[in-house]
């Protein structure tokens, strides 16, 4: 195996840890700058964003391709949680079901970019793409 196919493994692994970290400072400009105090369900998915970017910064900086081992099951829970948000988000469980509706509510306006796509839908593409990358890093690196 030359240079070229053993190193093949980093890069889906630095475009994982960019959605990442794009997502961590969105979320933190979000309710930092913007003042938006995120509901119940975007806190639990900030709970799993936030440390994937410190890990899969971490293995980029020291090469470490079996990262996938630990940062996919921390990627699965936040795109299930992820996931659950959609459902809520687009109303395909009874309202009574709805815990976003005890804080603030995802569906305003203030809570969708590029012309109304909405917050939890991003999250939900972000961790769903990390994992797709991380499973790439995973078949690239022969594990």
């Amino acid at each position: 195996m030359n240079a070229k196919t053993a190193d093949a493994w980093w890069p889906p692994l630095f475009a994982a840890w960019l959605i990442a970290l794009t997502a961590t400072a969105a979320a933190l400009f979000i309710g930092e700058v913007m003042g938006q105090t995120p509901c119940v369900l975007c806190w639990h998915q900030r709970v799993a964003m936030f440390p994937l970017a410190l890990v899969l910064g971490v293995a980029c900086l020291v090469g470490d391709k079996a990262v996938w081992r630990y940062a996919m099951p921390i990627a699965g829970v936040g795109a299930a949680i992820a996931l659950w948000h959609n459902v809520v988000y687009f109303k395909i469980v009874p309202e009574a079901l709805e815990p976003c509706s005890q804080g603030v509510s995802c569906t305003s306006a203030d809570m969708t970019i590029l012309g109304g796509v909405p917050l939890p839908l991003l999250s939900l593409l972000a961790f769903l793409g990390i994992l797709a990358l991380l499973a790439q890093t995973k078949r690239k690196a022969g594990a």
